[in-house]
C-alpha cells in the first residue's frame, strides 16, 4: 500500500484545530494509517491536574484499538504540534510515551512522519525514532 503523506499531513493539521490545550497552549494534531487504508485522527486533550491529560498521538491510536485494529496494523502516523493559534514551523517528534505506545502496537518500518509546516516534512521509521525500545520480546 502507498502512503498517502501529504494527505496524512493535511489531517494531521486538521486535527491540531481540535485540540484542547488551554494550560500549555501548544496544540498538536495526529493522523494515523491504518494498513488497510482507515485513518483515525488525534488532539491532544489536557486536563488541569494535568495526569489526566493525553497526546494526540495516543489518541488517534486507542480510538483505532478501541475499534479493532491490534498490534502491527498499522502503517505511518503524521505528527504536527505548534502554539495554538500560529503556524507550525518545526518538528514536534512525540514524548516517549507515545513512542512506547507505538512499539506496542507497530512494526519496526512504520513510517513516523514529522509535519514541520502545512508545505514540509521528514519520514522516519520507528526504529530511528525509538531506538533500543522495550517491548514484548524483552519479557
Amino acid at each position: 500500500m502507498a502512503i498517502d503523506r501529504k494527505k496524512l499531513q493535511a489531517l494531521a493539521i486538521e486535527a491540531r484545530e481540535k485540540a484542547y490545550c488551554p494550560y500549555s497552549n501548544f496544540a498538536v494534531g495526529a493522523a494515523l494509517l491504518t494498513k488497510d487504508g482507515k485513518i483515525y485522527q488525534g488532539c491532544n486533550i489536557e486536563n488541569a491536574s494535568f495526569t489526566p491529560t493525553i497526546c494526540a498521538e495516543r489518541t488517534a491510536f486507542f480510538k483505532a484499538v478501541s475499534e479493532g485494529y491490534g498490534k502491527g496494523d498499522f502503517a505511518a502516523i503524521a505528527i504536527v504540534g505548534a502554539e495554538k493559534g500560529t503556524v507550525p514551523n518545526k518538528v514536534c517528534a512525540p514524548c516517549g510515551v507515545c513512542r512506547q505506545v507505538m512499539i506496542e502496537f507497530c512494526e519496526a518500518d512504520f513510517e513516523v512522519i514529522f509535519v514541520i509546516s502545512p508545505e514540509k516534512y521528514e519520514v522516519h521509521s520507528l526504529s530511528e525514532v525509538m531506538p533500543f525500545a522495550f517491548s514484548s520480546d524483552n519479557l
